[in-house]
């Protein structure tokens, strides 16, 4: 039976719907997979590898720190999560468009469950950064304390992400294939291979308008304490909470267009 729209529920009936919707997405991407786990850490992986030997073996690096495989990596695990997550967020409804229909839990549960299935799969590769961190012998600092912080802010962050790209989706199709250019200019205007710092003249300061540099910055606190920059983590903090702000003003405004559409 069919429920109105923004029909209420209990946060515990919520919770309960995205952990399972979640546990959903993770077993069928394993399941099917002769590699299981390993995908989780395989693509970061790659990236870091070829990035490390092209910075380092091919040409003289003048960015980022040492030991730079670390500094990629502690950049690049939160990438895929973000990069995965997004490209997700455009066929979020559209996949299960009979069952977004049909359902009593909030339909913002769809990006919810993406965001925890690929915020799952981004724990689960955390153990690569670290073997890479003892083998380097990269020194862990008190910046580690800030992880639940970078984590939370990204969260907020694909959570106003997705409650906007996601029913933009539904309605204007052409998005999904723009979402994609857009990741991918995105990876390169931000601080992954080299830092903030790296940066000539103003550049600096117009990458703190990126969320995504603060975040990274968090995320390198703990073996990169030098790399701290105090506004850009501000702007960051800031652009999160306001992405998802505008996400939940977004998403209630499209709600019943996108179900009148699917």
């Amino acid at each position: 039976m069919t429920t109105a729209v923004g029909a209420p529920g209990s946060p515990r009936r919520y919770l309960h719907a995205l952990w399972l919707l979640s546990a959903r997405d993770l077993k069928v991407r394993y399941a099917t997979s002769a590699l299981g786990y390993l995908w989780s850490i395989l693509d970061p992986l790659v990236m870091s590898a070829i990035y490390w030997f092209v910075f380092t073996q091919v040409f003289q690096r003048s960015v980022g720190e040492d030991p730079y495989i670390v500094f990629l990596i502690t950049a690049l695990l939160p990438w895929v999560w973000f990069n995965t997550a997004v490209g997700d967020f455009t066929r979020a409804f559209n996949k299960d468009a009979k069952l977004v229909r049909s359902t009593a839990i909030p339909r913002s549960i769809w990006v919810g469950r993406i965001v925890l299935s690929k915020g799952i799969e981004f724990l689960f590769s955390l153990p690569v950064l670290a073997i890479f961190a003892i083998v380097s012998g990269a020194a862990v600092g008190w910046g580690i304390l800030l992880f639940p912080l970078a984590v939370a802010l990204q969260v907020s962050l694909l959570v106003g992400l997705g409650l906007i790209v996601a029913p933009l989706c539904v309605l204007y199709s052409d998005l999904e294939r723009t979402t994609k250019l857009i990741l991918r200019a995105l990876f390169y205007a931000s601080p992954i291979i080299y830092s903030v710092g790296d940066l000539p003249g103003i550049f600096p300061q117009l990458a703190a308008f990126n969320p995504l540099s603060g975040i990274f910055i968090l995320y390198r606190a703990a073996f990169f304490p030098d790399q701290w920059d105090t506004f850009a983590v501000a702007v960051g903090a800031a652009m999160s909470i306001l992405f998802l702000l505008l996400g939940l003003v977004v998403f209630r405004a499209l709600e019943r267009p996108v179900l009148k559409e699917l």
